[in-house]
């Protein structure tokens, strides 16, 4: 079977490809002309240059594959211009389905996100049902990929066979831009994480992760969303973890939030003059304030999902980081 995947140069499609690879899948990538192939070196995969916001260059890479992973998309907290973050997150995402839909493909999964998703609580993690308020779609990327998961719902009202993927927070191989969560780790393995925040976050495998998608490719239903997520860890708990893992002490300072708002406006005022990359935003912030937590309860029971455990996983991105030599690009 042939697998049309778009994303595959990134954290999350590289082990998606590499997990279709696996199971003796073909796999066709459709890949912009200006981005990073170092996730795909090696590989024995098809490319095909395209872009999420060009319909036909789509199409053109979606023919003669029978099913299609759609796993591209722009995760970043700050992007500028800002609506290039819908355009590729929604209009891509709408492009991806169209063809797709026209094509007649046998079976898609689309790679959403657990932002897209409701707010539970520490006690009570959210779950696929949890309604979503608006406060709970804080800035531009979790609203992009909650409109997008939209028009992924109403291609499946139209007949597309298309199962909803949500993994929480990957950490593993392959996270070369890096991730914000990827970010995390090597700030703490550079020892540039001198205090943490009090919030919480579900941490999975990327691993895992991917052989979720097949799962659901497999075992999914048709409209439905599946958390590919793994434990719950306040932020202290992952920090420690990591501690124990490495050696290196955790962060003992917790910075509080009423003093963390006003030095990422800061932090953003200083990078519009410098032309720099904040590392902190108001977004971000505020989403420390709420626990991303998670029940994973109905990928478990109906596609047979089981991740290992967040220590295990968060070993692994470890050692995948220090192998990969980028500990010693930071200082």
């Amino acid at each position: 079977m042939k697998a049309f995947v778009t994303g595959a140069t990134g954290f999350i499609g590289a082990n998606v490809v590499r997990a279709l690879l696996a199971k003796g899948f073909e796999v066709k990538a459709l890949v912009r002309p200006s981005s990073d192939r170092r996730n795909i070196q090696g590989l024995s995969i098809e490319v095909v240059e395209g872009d999420l916001r060009d319909l036909s260059s789509i199409k053109r890479g979606m023919e003669g594959c029978e099913v299609v992973f759609h796993v591209g998309a722009l995760y970043s907290f700050w992007v500028r211009p800002k609506r290039l973050i819908y355009e590729v997150n929604v209009d891509g995402t709408r492009n991806v389905l169209r063809a797709a839909y026209e094509l007649g493909m046998e079976r898609v999964v689309y790679t959403s996100s657990i932002a897209a998703l409701g707010r539970g609580t520490k006690e009570n993690p959210a779950d696929e049902d949890t309604p979503v308020r608006p406060e709970v779609l804080i800035g531009d990327y979790k609203k992009s990929k909650y409109l997008a998961q939209e028009v992924a719902l109403q291609f499946a009202k139209r007949g597309l066979p298309v199962v909803i993927v949500n993994p929480s927070f990957p950490v593993g191989p392959y996270d070369i831009k890096p991730t914000p969560t990827g970010q995390l780790i090597l700030d703490f393995l550079r020892h540039k994480l001198p205090a943490y925040m009090d919030t919480g976050m579900n941490v999975v495998a990327a691993e895992d992760v991917a052989r979720g998608h097949l799962l659901a490719l497999e075992r999914g239903r048709v409209g439905e969303c599946y958390i590919l997520g793994g434990e719950n860890l306040t932020m202290k708990e992952l920090l420690d973890t990591l501690s124990r893992i490495t050696g290196l002490p955790a962060p003992k300072y917790r910075f509080p939030y009423a003093l963390a708002l006003p030095l990422s406006y800061l932090n953003i005022w200083l990078c519009l003059l410098t032309g720099g990359k904040p590392r902190m935003t108001p977004d971000t912030v505020r989403m420390t304030r709420y626990y991303e937590f998670f029940d994973i309860r109905k990928a478990r029971e109906e596609l047979g999902y089981e991740p290992m455990p967040a220590e295990e996983a968060l070993r692994r991105a470890v050692e995948w980081f220090k192998t990969s030599g980028m500990v010693e690009k930071g200082g």
